[in-house]
């Protein structure tokens, strides 16, 4: 699966710091004026997983592949942006590309650095996006309610599908009118399937990256701004990280092995980057899988609930096509035996079938027909 991720936010809050922090060999520019990004900048992060190396070991892999996903830096949004306002438009229509939206909000105080509106305000920040994105959605729905009306149905399964959209824009219209997002909006899934293709950016699930000083990482919630990004994540049903754009830089600069002490002297045991990470799988439901074997071990994204066919297929669309069964160990089994031989001998490999719902970290080998 192809995981794409969006980081957003108002200019100088720390977007393209982050990025080029987490990306290998990130590229986008960071300076201290507004709409510095001006194309979206992309690259994809390894996913880290300590499960892939102690597989690969026990397996003897030639090579260990993570799973991946891939950030999009997308330039400074500002009031009146869905009116063209900034470079406007073109950065929306960056987001409607991405899977989740990472909304960097600025916590930390720093008078060298510009704020945008004068003044560290997360509230303040955050509204000011989430109303564009609220006017961009209600303009694009507008449209497509008056296409809509003028439209005639070919077939009675396309007017029962442009009935579902009908329904749908306007429950969502109602709610976008009141402030709100879309994503809180109850559909049902044909309705959900119906809108799908306009890609309104309020749909899409959100994570509240607050961005705090390198002195405030081991107690976040000691800083007001941070407790203010706190309430409005609730309040709107998403995600929320706290992490230090200034420190993932730093981290880049040392070498692998002082990383974790230099993290452990500020009172944190891991980067941002792997909570990050985490936080957008849980946001979007995702899960993993490995296959392992002597020429690689290779670690698999999957949505959460998928069957054994269907996770076979994000491998090659024959493996699912052909499907006949799959062989699967738990991780910590495959573990405990030492390997998929020895899991097999003590009884721990089972043989599932296609109504088998795949489990996070199952190890994988799959029987298909060509």
């Amino acid at each position: 699966m192809s995981l794409k991720a969006g980081i957003v936010g108002l200019p100088n809050v720390g977007k393209s710091t982050l990025f080029n922090a987490v990306v290998e060999n990130g590229k986008a520019q960071a300076a201290n004026y507004p709409f510095c990004t001006i194309e979206p900048n992309v690259g994809i992060v390894a996913v880290p997983d300590s499960r892939l190396n102690v597989l690969s070991n026990l397996s003897k892999s030639q090579r260990a592949v993570p799973a991946s996903i891939e950030f999009v830096d997308i330039a400074g949004l500002v009031q009146g942006a869905s009116k063209g306002e900034g470079l406007g438009n073109k950065f929306l229509s960056h987001i409607r590309e991405v899977d989740s939206i990472l909304q960097i909000v600025r916590c930390f105080e720093d008078n060298d650095i510009v704020h945008v509106n004068g003044k560290v305000d997360p509230k303040s920040d955050i509204d000011v996006i989430n109303l564009e994105l609220v006017f961009s959605d209600l303009d694009q729905i507008e449209k497509r309610l008056e296409k809509l009306k003028k439209s005639k149905a070919k077939d009675s399964q396309s007017k029962v599908k442009e009935e579902a959209e009908r329904s749908a824009l306007e429950k969502i219209q109602k709610t976008l009118m009141d402030g709100k997002p879309a994503r809180s909006v109850p559909l049902t899934d044909f309705e959900k399937e119906s809108i799908q293709h306009l890609c309104l950016l309020t749909m899409k699930p959100v994570i509240y990256v607050a961005n705090v000083a390198e002195s405030e990482l081991a107690e976040p919630k000691s800083n007001p701004h941070v407790r203010e990004v706190m309430n409005a994540a609730s309040e709107l049903q998403s995600g929320i990280v706290t992490i230090s754009a200034q420190v993932e830089s730093e981290l880049t600069e040392l070498p692998l092995e002082e990383r974790i002490e230099y993290l452990k002297s500020l009172g944190v045991s891991e980067s941002g980057l792997g909570n990050l990470i985490r936080a957008t799988y849980n946001l979007l439901g995702l899960r993993t899988y490995f296959t392992s074997g002597e020429k690689e071990t290779k670690a698999w994204t999957i949505l959460a609930g998928m069957t054994a066919p269907q996770a076979a297929g994000v491998i090659h669309s024959d493996f699912e096509k052909g499907f006949i069964r799959a062989e699967t160990v738990a991780y910590d089994d495959f573990v405990a035996a030492g390997s998929l031989a020895a899991a097999r001998e003590k009884g721990l490999l089972r043989s599932e079938g296609k109504d088998y719902v795949v489990q996070e970290g199952d190890v994988m080998l799959f029987r298909f027909n060509v």
